[in-house]
């Protein structure tokens, strides 16, 4: 598989013209958008707004799915095909090297989004309105590439890739609501999974289930379903299943005759010291205490 260190590489290779800056490049699609035609990666940021008319977009494990003003978001190193792309509208694509954001605020700051770590098929798809906000800072990003770029050109490039990354969050927050109503809530699906997973002895087998296995179950990424639960309860994935778990250890504590270590063992705690640190962070009081309260000694 290829692997693109530079800009000057990946435009090198798509016969594309040499880019205005060695760390950052605009790549505008008129119609047409394909980079090479088969899977690479590279050390950039990628920020891509397209309308897909034809052809194969696919980053992590999904095909792009076809839905017209989508944006999305790669991490470098992640997985990229693009081939035989076709547009129903102008697109374009950004690409930041990781050294470009070296002493900005935003080499800290995009690590916070957590849509560059979502699939394909969970891209941000956006109303007119919302699309327009994407052109016009696109815009002003681009008069800075193209005109003489000076010790100032950096800073003001980079508050605008901030500023579409901050509008894509609170994008992403609409689609999570519009998304709840039109598909049911996330977390009564959730906690379905994990009521099987336990009922059927597997907590048991395989200890306690992690993010990674329940967002299998429910065909999202990890960080989506993550961000989609806290959109929807305020709680990550993980807080959710310790609070399924939690609450199991509860009804455990008042009707099973086990000590609490073995109730631990049971839930799949390797360790029940953390099961009591997290029982008592939950309920406000320690196994030993609610088992006793509960007894009423």
């Amino acid at each position: 598989m290829i692997h693109y260190s530079s800009l000057s590489e990946l435009h090198r290779a798509n016969n594309f013209t040499p880019p205005e800056n060695p760390l950052f490049a605009i790549i505008r699609c008129d119609k047409t958008c394909t980079i090479g035609d088969r899977a690479f990666t590279t050390d950039f940021y990628m920020i891509g707004f397209k309308k897909l008319k034809a052809g194969i977009f696919k980053y992590g494990r999904t095909s792009y799915d076809h839905q017209n003003g989508t944006m999305s978001f790669v991490r470098p190193r992640q997985i990229i095909q693009m081939t035989g792309l076709e547009f129903e509208e102008d697109g374009f694509l950004l690409f930041i090297h990781e050294d470009f954001l070296n002493g900005n605020v935003l080499h800290t700051d995009i690590q916070k989004y957590g849509f560059f770590d979502y699939e394909v098929d969970e891209a941000l798809h956006l109303s007119p309105k919302e699309e327009e906000i994407i052109w016009d800072l696109y815009r002003k990003i681009q008069i800075e590439y193209y005109n003489n770029q000076d010790e100032y050109s950096r800073n003001i490039i980079l508050a605008h890739i901030g500023s579409i990354l901050q509008y894509a969050q609170r994008f992403y927050n609409r689609q999570f609501i519009h998304r709840k109503t039109t598909s049911g809530k996330t977390v009564s699906r959730f906690n379905a999974v994990l009521a099987e997973y336990f009922s059927g002895g597997m907590l048991h087998d395989k200890g306690l289930p992690s993010v990674n296995y329940m967002a299998e179950q429910l065909h999202l990424s990890p960080r989506y379903l993550s961000d989609l639960l806290k959109q929807e309860t305020g709680k990550t994935a993980i807080e959710l299943i310790h609070i399924f778990l939690i609450s199991e250890a509860k009804n455990l504590l008042k009707t099973a005759d086990q000590s609490v270590a073995e109730i631990a063992y049971h839930l799949g705690f390797e360790n029940p010291p953390y099961f009591s640190r997290l029982f008592k962070k939950e309920v406000g009081l320690s196994p030993n205490q609610f088992k006793r309260q509960a007894s009423g000694l």
